[in-house]
């Protein structure tokens, strides 16, 4: 009888193990079909969009205005042909490359030491300064355009180049400080307190530790500077006067006329010039996730 009972217990416990595995697989499915939607949504919202874009620009003026989001019925391949056929395109591409490539090197050659400053060292103050560097996070880009017109008017950087990247290397520090700094105070203590004991200096370990283990983060920093440089709009319409030094979202302004606007052509302008950013995205979106991920948990 004892066994009898034993055996009936067994398979009372291994029918209760099915019918909760039984349970938690569906929901595990629903899960992944839940997560699966969403992600869907997510993407359509972003790549719609930019379908429509690319797809109106291969329409004529009347065709978009009939039908803005379907295929194009007729393929108007001259209406890319044309922006490309033309020096004006070149000129401003290479406007915008200039100043979003500089902003970049500037930005990760003064957030990088400052970083390092704020996670190794220990000095009076270093709480209050980065506090007060994270502050420019809170306030908005347009809400201080007024007295940087006239600091850049002041130090006679009007209509240059210079004085758009200035600003924009000074905007993007706080958020690149903080990336940095999270990232390497991510870094074993071992590894510097082994650097120290060997006789490796602070500029030695910030050279030929810091930065080749940090490769995620830095090239984080710099998509993000890149892609804040090259959509910025506001800063280069107050700073630049003349039409040879316009970056790209000035230059939509060509195919604006007094009283229509050709937006055929521009959205064939938009899909050109927005194809530099998102193929340095792709490339760079393996460094971006890992980069954003260093120092999540320790920071």
């Amino acid at each position: 009888m004892t066994d009898v009972a034993k055996t009936l217990d067994d398979r009372s416990i291994v029918s209760d193990t099915a019918e909760r595995g039984g349970t938690r697989r569906p929901a595990g499915a629903s899960g992944s079909l839940t997560r699966w939607l969403v992600l869907c949504l997510v993407a359509g919202i972003v790549i719609v969009p930019l379908l429509a874009t690319a797809l109106g620009g291969f329409k004529t003026q009347g065709e978009l205005r009939a039908n803005p989001f379907w295929i194009p019925s007729d393929w108007q391949w001259e209406n890319y042909w044309d922006i490309l056929s033309t020096w004006r395109y070149w000129e401003i591409l290479g406007n915008s490359l200039y100043i979003a490539a500089v902003t970049v090197a500037l930005t990760l050659a003064v957030a990088a030491p400052a970083a390092f400053a704020f996670a190794h060292l220990r000095f009076f103050g270093q709480r209050f300064l980065f506090n007060y560097l994270i502050l420019g996070l809170t306030f908005p880009f347009a809400t201080a355009i007024l007295p940087l017109f006239i600091k850049v008017r002041d130090l006679g950087l009007l209509n240059t180049h210079w004085g758009v990247i200035l600003p924009q290397v000074a905007f993007g520090l706080a958020i690149s400080v903080l990336l940095l700094r999270n990232a390497f105070r991510s870094l074993p203590k071992e590894l510097f307190e082994s650097a120290m004991v060997d006789g490796c200096g602070y500029m030695r370990f910030f050279w030929s530790m810091t930065l080749p283990l940090s490769r995620p983060i830095l090239a984080t920093v710099g998509v993000i500077a890149f892609v804040t440089s090259w959509n910025n709009f506001l800063l280069p319409l107050v700073v630049l006067n003349s039409e040879v030094k316009y970056p790209w979202p000035l230059g939509i302004m060509v195919f604006q006329g007094e009283y229509s606007t050709d937006w055929h052509l521009v959205l064939a302008f938009i899909t050109l010039t927005i194809l530099p950013a998102i193929v340095m995205f792709v490339f760079a979106q393996k460094h971006i996730v890992a980069g954003l991920t260093a120092g999540a948990v320790k920071g």
